[in-house]
């Protein structure tokens, strides 16, 4: 039981530096609805507005970022490093390879306590990124999705407390980059 609490730990954690410290998704989300987000494109700017995605976009988008998760967590199941680096932006990676992030989560309090120091991506993954999202640990098969941009979503785990309270937790946030789903910070 205490390695149920171990994993948890560390996947509440990675949540929580994945998401870029998002701690009031309900906020994030009103905000996000509320205000068009502002992109420019070879010189033009261009307003997208995620109160007019369409639901063949959202129900389209959805069932491709499911499948992506998917594929992700067969990656995960199979602590397969070098697809997992595939699904990655290159942000991504750059920012999870420099030693000071690296150093960063290394000196989290449960990183410390079970003498983890992290020197690579590779570390990251097989320290950090697997056990957080162990799919045969963590259901991730209820996913929603929140358009920041025409090409950004950030996905979501619906989570039921014992009260039957739902809760929404960021889990991936996602960018299509040349046709293909990448996991961006």
């Amino acid at each position: 039981m205490s390695k149920l609490k171990i994993y948890l730990s560390i996947f509440a954690a990675v949540l929580i530096l994945v998401s870029c410290k998002t701690t009031d998704t309900a906020r994030q989300t009103t905000q996000t609805t509320q205000n068009p987000v502002v992109t420019s494109t070879n010189q033009q700017t261009e307003v997208f507005d995620p109160r007019r995605v369409t639901q063949a976009q959202y129900t389209t988008t959805k069932e491709e970022v499911q499948q992506f998760i998917d594929r992700l967590n067969q990656i995960i199941r199979t602590r397969n490093y070098t697809a997992w680096r595939d699904t990655l932006s290159q942000e991504y990676i750059n920012e999870y390879s420099s030693a000071e992030k690296l150093k960063e989560i290394s000196d989290e309090p449960l990183m410390k306590r079970q003498n983890i120091v992290l020197r690579n991506l590779n570390d990251y993954f097989t320290q950090v990124f697997v056990p957080s999202r162990n799919p045969d640990r963590i259901q991730i098969n209820n996913v929603d999705i929140e358009f920041v941009t025409a090409a950004k979503v950030r996905a979501f785990i619906i989570r039921t407390s014992n009260t039957g309270e739902n809760s929404r937790e960021i889990l991936y946030n996602l960018e299509k980059i040349n046709n293909a789903w990448k996991i961006i910070n």
